[in-house]
């Protein structure tokens, strides 16, 4: 599942368009300013609807909106991330391409993460379960990953945690700095911290 909307989108109508492309426009506005930051007038602008429009696609208003974004975020690692580890071939080319996919979804370190923004301020409590579930299923797949390399179970975890922890923290520090290196540097360090025998 490709999180980037096709480009003739933006040309389609905005109240002909699906709900699945209506939750791609306001993606990029969760994502640069987390659920207490986007604004109604914001998110209308994104997706070139009025908020009654808004309202017709998300009941619940705002916190729908962030509930399928959040889903939409899932769909994408379940696919990208969390599948292609249990895939076929050695586990280092699995989570070489899982992190080659967390590389362009993230754009090399300069997009902010979905996730992490929700888990601040009054999103956490809302969505507090749901983002449970997600980072849950992620380090399962990679500590399961770990053990299939040869890690014992109880240090798999702790690192599959640790591998999850780095990733979304280089994206906080790259933000801040402006700069994507920590990001990438993170993303080469994973396979050995993850992987290696101890």
């Amino acid at each position: 599942m490709d999180l980037d909307p096709p480009s003739d989108t933006f040309a389609m109508p905005a109240p002909l368009l699906p709900r699945d492309q209506v939750v791609m426009r306001l993606l990029p506005v969760f994502q640069k300013h987390g659920y207490d930051g986007a604004s109604l007038a914001e998110l209308s602008a994104a997706t070139g609807l009025g908020k009654s429009s808004l309202y017709h696609y998300f009941p619940g208003g705002k916190a729908d909106m962030a509930r399928a974004v959040i889903e939409r975020v899932e769909q994408w690692l379940e696919e990208h991330a969390i599948r292609p580890l249990a895939g076929p071939g050695a586990p280092e080319r699995r989570l070489e391409r899982m992190l080659k996919a967390l590389d362009g979804f993230y754009g090399g370190g300069r997009n902010a993460c979905v996730l992490g923004n929700m888990v601040i301020g009054g999103a956490r409590q809302l969505f507090q379960a749901q983002l449970s579930a997600v980072f849950g299923r992620w380090i399962d797949a990679l500590a399961a990953l770990a053990v299939e390399a040869g890690v014992p179970q109880a240090a798999a975890r702790l690192r599959a945690q640790d591998a999850v922890i780095r990733i979304e923290g280089a994206l906080i520090v790259a933000g801040g700095l402006g700069d994507p290196a920590p990001f990438r540097r993170t993303l080469r360090r994973v396979p050995g911290d993850l992987l290696a025998q101890a």
